[in-house]
């Protein structure tokens, strides 16, 4: 995501920031349509730089300061709760930034519903800010809803493993952050067991050791209208990325 010019002041830390960027930042600077501009943070913790970004991103709100003391954790930390469509079932992938890979499960045949929100925190109800000041423990996730008769779990794994490098802890790409975590949150015994063993094999293949975690399905906080299908709706420019079933096209990670 890229930051929008502004006749704003910039504080110092905000410019010293845009100096830092990555090429891949660097070259986001550009106007954009309906869709938020400000880049993805890459700080762990709390910042003027980030409280000022926060005000730009539209339909936010302002960090809680939630630490991991909150009595809040409790509810957190539950089980997810919510029941899929019949016949259907759950699972959550954390593969970095949910965007990119909410689109490649959109693809998926069996595939009938995904949404990107944060879960695996200490924090109820966090917003997209509060994940990002790397205070809430919260990773960026896909849920997605699928009919095991149509599509299989181990399918599901195939697309997670083949969209993110599984080796990198709490990075993906230019992404930073423990909200970029690779994970797997199963919802049974049997995905539990299809996980484990897939990660077996997945190692087998790589030189470096597998860093993914594979734990419970917790509570799952669904993410700002903004952030869902945010591709499939154009992005940051506009431009529809396309969401068909079976579709193979190469999916642009921040529109």
């Amino acid at each position: 995501m890229l930051l929008m010019r502004s006749t704003i002041s910039s504080p110092p830390t905000l410019i010293t920031s845009l100096h830092r960027l990555s090429p891949l930042s660097k070259k986001s600077l550009s106007p954009s349509l309906s869709f938020p501009t400000s880049p993805r943070p890459t700080s762990l913790h709390t910042s003027p730089t980030m409280n000022f970004l926060s005000r730009l991103i539209p339909g936010s709100k302002p960090p809680t300061q939630a630490y991991p003391s909150d009595p809040s954790s409790s509810i957190a930390l539950k089980p997810d709760e919510d029941i899929p469509g019949p016949g259907q079932q759950f699972a959550q992938f954390g593969a970095g930034c949910f965007w990119g890979v909410e689109l490649a499960f959109q693809r998926v045949p069996g595939v009938s519903k995904t949404e990107v929100g944060y879960t695996q925190g200490v924090v109820h109800n966090p917003s997209y800010n509060d994940v990002c000041e790397g205070t809430t423990k919260h990773s960026e996730v896909v849920r997605v809803q699928y009919d095991p008769n149509e599509c299989s779990f181990g399918n599901l794994l195939d697309v997670f493993w083949s969209r993110h490098d599984p080796t990198t802890p709490n990075r993906s790409g230019n992404d930073v952050g423990t909200q970029y975590r690779s994970g797997i949150y199963y919802y049974t015994p049997e995905q539990e067991k299809e996980a484990l063993e897939s990660m077996e094999r997945q190692q087998k293949l790589l030189n470096r050791k597998i860093v993914t975690e594979i734990l419970p399905a917790k509570m799952f906080y669904r993410a700002e209208e903004y952030h869902q299908q945010y591709l499939a709706k154009g992005g940051r420019l506009g431009l529809r990325q396309s969401a068909e079933k079976g579709c193979n096209d190469p999916i642009r990670c921040y529109g």
